[in-house]
């Protein structure tokens, strides 16, 4: 082979490594924003998914069975407010109704320092130690709540108190069809009569 074609195919494979190098490199940068709306879409879910949906359907001790719920027990009612995808909408069968107060939370999990804000419901039985109810806006007491990963032994801010009846509820998921048994809590003014 003459000097003239070993240099010919030097050239050759130098440009051929440049042309690949300059693909792989185009391949790892995004090509638009909707990748990080994908990633953001996932993340939320993920979030989600941090919430117990289900549960044992074991209730505290000292939480008191309602006297004469506007939703009995074994009754049918819709979900009219969801703070949880999948659930506006859903159809609810109601497992247990409850006298208690209701709060609103946000607090710092206790497991990997997530901040949740405005987390719905904890009930008074789930708090540690707590003070008379209704607790006021901006108390800080811990709760032995699991509904999300994290919750329980945390220290939660109270955002907002209710006095109400909270159920618990068998209700199949609008979004995905998961069928969730002994969700805690909804309250009389998220649900509706079918």
């Amino acid at each position: 082979m003459t000097v003239k074609g070993r240099w010919s195919i030097v050239l050759l494979t130098a440009v051929i490594l440049l042309g690949l190098s300059a693909c792989t490199e185009d391949m790892t940068k995004p090509t638009s924003t909707s990748n990080d709306h994908n990633e953001t879409a996932q993340h939320t879910e993920m979030d989600h998914s941090m919430m117990n949906h289900s549960s044992s359907g074991e209730v505290p001790v000292t939480l008191k069975n309602a006297e004469n719920p506007k939703f009995p027990v074994g009754s049918i009612a819709i979900l009219t407010d969801g703070h949880m995808e999948g659930m506006k909408g859903a159809e609810a069968t109601i497992v247990g109704a409850y006298d208690t107060t209701a709060y609103i939370i946000s607090y710092t999990a206790a497991s990997d320092g997530r901040r949740v804000e405005k987390h719905k419901w904890v009930i008074h039985e789930e708090l540690i130690d707590p003070e008379k109810a209704p607790l006021a806006p901006g108390t800080e007491v811990k709760t032995a709540a699991t509904h999300m990963e994290g919750m329980e032994n945390s220290t939660v801010l109270i955002d907002e108190a209710i006095q109400t009846t909270v159920y618990m509820i068998d209700y199949t998921s609008t979004t995905n069809s998961e069928a969730v048994k002994n969700h805690k809590w909804v309250t009389e003014e998220e649900l509706a009569m079918q």
